[in-house]
């Protein structure tokens, strides 16, 4: 019986793991940047994972604003760019800038507007149920401060090879007192690198930090399954030295991604701060939501089995559990490797 359960497990994350990538969810993302007096440079970037699959998103300015030259559009890396300039001979006040096909999609879009005059520099996050944004007449800080909370919220727990080794962590520890210190040693290594890369525009290109990433993953469940299996290695006797040394590669990924969005140039630290405590916020989310989910799955095995075969059953699901995250890691690990090796 046992045996079947793993069999079954194992199949199932299998079928699963094709379909599944770290961050699939990107936002797309647009930039209007003054460049005159009444002139803004338009960057508009829209996730894309070939040239023909890119998500179908386009950025409508009002009436207000006029195109002035040639508009720039291509491929670069994972997604579709498009530069333009406007010009808006009665300011960007009030205008109101639509995204059409977002209300249809499950992402959302990052807006930033830089260099606004009166209106200072915007950041905002649009989402599919309001698919538009009318630019204030001043700027407002609480604005940055909910924007880059939620986006960091919405970056963790969109970014499955994060969660995976938050996961990997939980199934080598075997106490809450040892839990709290690996958790928090994992949230101080990437706190440090996220300010360090973000504050200086230091750091490492993004295929070998990503590979790196799905390593980590690989190593963390494989001392997971040793530390069950009754060999315990210096992880699992200090799963917290593992979780910060992690921890700094993985800030290098969220480094990336937020080096990606961008932050406002009048307020990089709060933004900065606020990222990073969403990030917190999800990963805090994820860590209870599996917690709250053990003790619920001792009590349907206890009232379908006898007590011996309940507790042979919940050691048989850690492991399986532990083969399920390292089957991840070795995929993402695979398919970055490859693209790593083809750039």
């Amino acid at each position: 019986m046992i045996l079947r359960l793993l069999v079954a497990v194992v199949l199932a994350v299998a079928a699963f793991i094709p379909r599944a990538g770290a961050h699939e969810v990107r936002p797309a993302y647009l930039e209007l940047r003054a460049t005159a007096p009444q002139t803004w440079d338009v960057t508009w970037r829209v996730p894309a994972q070939a040239q023909a699959l890119r998500l179908r998103i386009n950025a409508r300015l009002s009436d207000n604003c006029t195109m002035v030259g040639r508009r720039e559009a291509g491929f670069v890396a994972d997604a579709y760019v498009e530069r333009w300039r406007i010009t808006c001979p009665s300011g960007l006040e009030n205008t109101t800038i639509r995204f059409e096909g977002l209300a249809a999609l499950n992402t959302d879009v990052l807006l930033r507007i830089e260099g606004g005059g009166a209106i200072g520099d915007i950041a905002a996050r649009i989402l599919p149920a309001a698919p538009q944004f009318t630019v204030p007449a001043r700027a407002s800080a609480l604005a940055v401060a909910h924007t880059y909370f939620r986006l960091g919220v919405h970056h963790i727990l969109t970014g499955a090879d994060h969660l995976m080794f938050v996961l990997a962590l939980m199934l080598l520890v075997q106490t809450w007192r040892r839990l709290a210190f690996a958790v928090t040693a994992f949230t101080v290594g990437h706190s440090l690198t996220l300010g360090a890369v973000t504050l200086t525009g230091a750091g490492l290109p993004g295929a070998p930090v990503e590979a790196a990433i799905a390593l980590s993953i690989v190593c963390a469940a494989a001392e997971a399954v040793q530390a069950r299996s009754g060999a315990p290695t210096a992880a699992s006797r200090a799963p917290w030295v593992m979780a910060f040394a992690f921890g700094l590669l993985h800030g290098l990924g969220f480094a990336g991604a937020l080096r990606e969005t961008g932050l406002p140039s009048h307020a990089v630290v709060p933004a900065l701060f606020f990222f990073n405590i969403g990030v917190e916020a999800g990963q805090l989310l994820f860590v209870g939501a599996v917690l709250a989910a053990v003790p619920l799955a001792r009590m349907a095995f206890a009232a379908v089995a006898r007590p011996a075969l309940a507790v042979r059953l919940g050691s048989a699901g850690h492991v399986a559990a532990s083969y399920m995250v390292g089957i991840a890691g070795a995929y993402w690990l695979a398919t970055r490797f490859h693209v790593l090796v083809a750039s």
